[in-house]
């Protein structure tokens, strides 16, 4: 049996007991008799590590398949490697993951600079970069990237609720836009921009960035009160989203507040910060929170809890990361199983492509995902949001993106 030398923080769902098969024919890579091994790229370590609660939770759903039988009687050799954020270790991590371990596909890499990096590397190499943990805009761009797709909301359609909201509620506002100096930030302030329209130049008072790398957000915080914004709108990872939850109170300052989607959890970003400085926060979700008394009866979050309890004992089940973790890792065991046997790269691709209605348990009533040839952006849903200081209470419509 070939050995494998998994990085410090990686995991392997099954590894201790997969027994491994004559390799099947080149032409699908990944697959035997009795296993699909699948790559992951995680944040294990560095300045995004919050986001590695997402890599234990997949690892763990992995599991419960194997110990339910597998997909068409192979089990799943999840096998995820720490990056650390750092896009040029995702480069290194990805081709070990093609080249070494031959994986079927990669599934659910967290980050948009890290995907942004194996992005043109995968599509050459035709290896099928499925449901990327990140909702940026680019991931549904079926025609240069065909073997690249997302799974959450974009980003652009995030932010264009936002500016709508914003415009109906508080029209004569004056914005002010913290975001990540990447593909990720930059997505809402596009995404604000076809919200407010032509009211754009006139409402954003000021825009800053940060880098990954930045120890604080203060400055830039400052900066953003200085220029006398009453509206403050943040595309930030979990850490610096913890830093400015804290930081608004110290300031006195208290804008009309939004959050990316990607930093509400309860358990990972505003339990640490404070939940009471979050009151009044804003954000717009597509998933169930696991912190809010509704869903407790909710037979799709009683499913996820009994998951959570026998293969994650101990977690936090606040955390809304092992939600999301649960909801998309759903919707690529229902590819598998699309598949129909066929485990090519060519047919998964196909397969996550043509999902057609399919329920999720995690996901809001209402929400569901939906793929085509043409369609590469799974969730195009999102509901409004706002922290009683205890859990997410949503409000209004489901709203939908445009085609």
């Amino acid at each position: 049996m070939r050995r494998r030398d998994l990085l410090k923080g990686s995991v392997a769902a099954g590894s201790c007991t997969l027994a491994r098969g004559k390799r099947a024919a080149a032409e699908t890579p990944g697959v035997t008799a009795t296993e699909i091994e699948i790559g992951n790229t995680m944040p294990y370590s560095g300045p995004a590590s919050t986001y590695a609660a997402v890599g234990r939770c997949d690892a763990a759903f992995w599991r419960m398949v194997n110990d339910n039988g597998g997909v068409a009687g192979r089990r799943i050799n999840f096998i995820s490697l720490d990056d650390g954020y750092s896009p040029p270790r995702t480069v290194e991590q990805a081709r070990r993951l093609i080249e070494q371990d031959q994986v079927a596909c990669l599934f659910n890499c967290l980050g948009t600079p890290t995907n942004t990096a194996i992005q043109r590397y995968c599509n050459q190499k035709k290896v099928p970069q499925l449901f990327v943990a990140t909702g940026a805009d680019k991931w549904g761009d079926y025609k240069h990237f065909p073997w690249t797709i997302g799974w959450q909301p974009s980003y652009r359609v995030e932010a264009g609720i936002y500016g709508r909201y914003i415009l109906e509620n508080k029209p004569d506002g004056r914005i002010g836009i913290l975001y990540q100096n990447d593909d990720f930030g930059k997505d809402y302030v596009i995404g604000l921009r076809l919200g407010l329209g032509d009211k754009f130049e006139k409402m954003v008072v000021k825009a800053v960035s940060y880098e990954v790398s930045d120890p604080t957000i203060d400055s830039q915080v400052v900066t953003l009160k200085s220029a006398g914004a009453n509206v403050l709108i943040a595309a930030a990872i979990p850490k610096p989203a913890a830093q400015l939850i804290r930081k608004l109170p110290e300031l006195g300052w208290k804008p009309l507040f939004f959050m990316s989607n990607v930093s509400i959890s309860a358990g990972s970003v505003i339990e640490p910060a404070g939940p009471e400085k979050a009151i009044g926060m804003i954000s717009a979700g597509y998933l169930k929170d696991p912190a809010d008394p509704r869903w407790n009866s909710d037979p799709g979050m009683q499913e996820w809890r009994g998951f959570m309890t026998k293969y994650m004992p101990g977690a936090d089940l606040t955390d809304g990361l092992y939600v999301v973790a649960y909801g998309v890792s759903q919707t690529m065991l229902q590819t598998l199983r699309q598949c129909d046997g066929d485990f090519s790269r060519e047919n998964i691709m196909k397969q996550a492509t043509s999902l057609h209605d399919l329920e999720i348990p995690t996901l809001l009533p209402g929400i569901k995902v939906n793929t085509g040839p043409a369609n590469y952006h799974p969730i195009r849903q999102m509901q409004l949001a706002r922290w009683t200081g205890k859990h997410w209470e949503y409000f209004g419509r489901i709203l939908e993106s445009p085609s």
